[in-house]
């Protein structure tokens, strides 16, 4: 028997097909029916994005962390187990966020239509985009705490402010699902969404500090990647090096996620309404 999944109640509209002025401002109703629909959903299909979205990052640590501590002793000061732990929670965020907002959306898009049926409710696009991109945001933030807790095995000192490597994985995840619903809707063809993980996140992830520390030229091109911003701060937290640097590392996640939501709202108009 099928559940039936709550939506917003119907509201009126006008002839261009806007919705009254009180549901504009109104988010939450949209965001409490999309979350229990992908609870809904998340009970079949968690063990296979759950083990994905852990075991990927495990598997470098154990990999590049054991293998090449042998060689390396330490960067930037601290055992590079460590090192790499840390590094392995931005990167953990980016794959469990852009993943979903590039292939999920697109099938929900093109495939199963799920958005055209949400969207025949009164429901604006803006309140969509923000409704699964929210839920893509928490769900990577929690896997992205899984290097984490690596981190803390292998000897990272327990401190307080390791409490806001969460919340940095949830900025961090929102402008990166955002990112992703932005460009499945400029792919014709899920073929495409190949190419950009590996020839576009690859890239990125290696020219943010994952693996190794970056000097020189290579930091300053860095900073146009969010990954390195993202991974910058999650380090300071877990090290308890924070400082007035990371306002900026802050601020340019923050940037980041507006600039994507705005792109992923356009796009998915263009898509749905256009």
């Amino acid at each position: 028997m099928t559940r039936a999944i709550p939506v917003p109640p119907a509201l009126p509209r006008d002839n261009t097909g806007a919705e009254s002025t009180e549901q504009d401002t109104v988010l939450w109703p949209v965001v409490h029916a999309v979350w229990l629909r992908e609870l809904l959903l998340f009970r079949r299909y968690w063990p296979a994005v759950t083990f994905g979205s852990l075991v990927e990052p495990l598997i470098y640590i154990a990999g590049f962390g054991l293998g090449f501590r042998q060689l390396i002793g330490s960067a930037t000061g601290q055992p590079y187990l460590q090192f790499l732990s840390t590094g392995m929670i931005a990167t953990a965020v980016l794959f469990s966020s852009v993943f979903t907002g590039m292939f999920e959306t697109y099938n929900r898009r093109r495939h199963q239509k799920i958005y055209d049926a949400v969207l025949s409710r009164p429901v604006d696009v803006w309140e969509l985009v923000s409704a699964e991109a929210s839920w893509i945001a928490v769900k990577s933030g929690v896997y992205g705490s899984a290097p984490l807790l690596v981190a803390i095995a292998v000897g990272l000192p327990v401190r307080p402010e390791l409490l806001l490597v969460p919340p940095v994985a949830l900025l961090a995840g929102s402008g990166f699902a955002l990112c992703g619903m932005w460009v499945s809707c400029l792919v014709p063809a899920a073929d495409w969404l190949r190419l950009i993980a590996s020839g576009v996140l690859t890239p990125l992830v290696m020219a943010a500090g994952v693996f190794f520390p970056l000097t020189g030229w290579a930091r300053t091109g860095a900073l146009v990647n969010p990954m390195y911003h993202c991974t910058e701060l999650v380090r300071h937290c877990a090290f308890g090096t924070l400082g007035a640097g990371d306002a900026c590392h802050a601020t340019v996640l923050l940037v980041f996620a507006a600039v994507a939501w705005r792109l992923a709202v356009r796009a998915m108009h263009w898509r749905l309404v256009d």
